[in-house]
């Protein structure tokens, strides 16, 4: 049971990326006091919560609803988890590179940015909806179930304290081992996603 939560959590840090969340956090609240930070960061932290506790507890009958079968959105999610870690390897948050200049801009002129970009899409994007999907239809247990989001609910809380203190760990970190954690995590998502394609490549039976 261990190595199942071990494997979400670890899916879900680099799907999500605390630091790379921090980092954006810090950028948007330049100028705002500490009770404001905290607020965004608590609203921030719980949106994005329930946006992906719904994706993994309503994920596999949507696709049901729709006529994906498991195998398929295995495949199409590993080809997009590993499309994340190529921006991740380039040092690119690949939620953060979707949001246009003008969306930026407007997020810096709006004071609350909670939902809109903390939430979705820096927290709870198309990675870590993708990946919260394919590693609950991993499981077979509920057991296994509780295991996937017990690490969704951790990566959730850590990301919270990263939005915390965004300033230490920028200031500690600097832009260079920002990079290093942001590539270190894309390998690592990088081998995750091409195991998913290959799991749903075998269950489709396509290759033997």
């Amino acid at each position: 049971m261990f190595h199942i939560f071990l494997g979400a959590l670890t899916t879900l840090f680099v799907a999500i990326g605390p630091v790379e969340v921090a980092s954006m956090f810090l950028a948007l609240t330049t100028g705002m006091n500490v009770r404001h930070k905290r607020q965004l960061a608590v609203i921030a932290a719980a949106t994005a919560l329930g946006v992906l506790l719904a994706f993994a507890l309503g994920g596999t009958q949507l696709l049901d609803l729709i006529g994906v079968g498991l195998p398929a959105f295995r495949t199409a999610g590993g080809v997009l988890l590993l499309m994340v870690s190529a921006d991740l390897l380039l040092a690119k948050h690949s939620a953060i590179s979707s949001i246009t200049s003008t969306e930026e801009h407007e997020a810096k002129l709006n004071t609350d940015i909670a939902i809109f970009p903390l939430a979705i899409p820096l927290t709870a994007g198309p990675g870590s909806m993708t990946a919260i999907v394919l590693l609950m239809g991993e499981t077979h247990k509920p057991i296994d179930a509780m295991l996937v989001l017990g690490a969704l609910i951790v990566i959730i809380g850590v990301t919270f304290l990263a939005m915390l203190l965004s300033d230490r760990i920028i200031r500690v970190l600097g832009v260079t081992g920002a990079n290093v954690i942001a590539r270190v995590s894309g390998i690592l998502l990088a081998a995750l996603a091409m195991q998913f394609i290959f799991d749903g490549l075998q269950s489709s039976h396509l290759f033997g």
